[in-house]
C-alpha cells in the first residue's frame, strides 16, 4: 500500500506505481485533508437504575409449575 499527501500546483497530478500493481485493480482517492473522515461521537446517554426491593420471605419456586407449557 501507498500513501502520501500531495499539495498540486496545477489541476493535473501524475504519479507512477509499483511494477507489483501492474494488471490488478486499484482504487484512487481524493480529497483535501481538511475534508478528511470526521467520526461523529456517539450521544452520551444517561445511565439510570433503580434498584427493586421485593419480599421473598415466604415465597417457594415450583420448578414443575415453571417448566410447564
Amino acid at each position: 500500500m501507498i500513501r502520501t499527501i500531495v499539495t498540486p500546483h496545477q489541476k493535473t497530478i501524475s504519479f507512477t506505481i509499483p511494477n507489483d500493481y501492474i494488471g490488478k485493480e486499484i482504487e484512487v482517492i481524493v480529497f483535501a485533508k481538511s475534508e478528511g473522515i470526521i467520526k461523529e461521537q456517539p450521544a452520551k446517554r444517561k445511565v439510570t437504575f433503580d434498584a427493586l426491593s421485593i419480599d421473598t420471605r415466604g415465597y417457594k419456586f415450583n420448578r414443575d409449575e415453571a417448566n410447564e407449557r
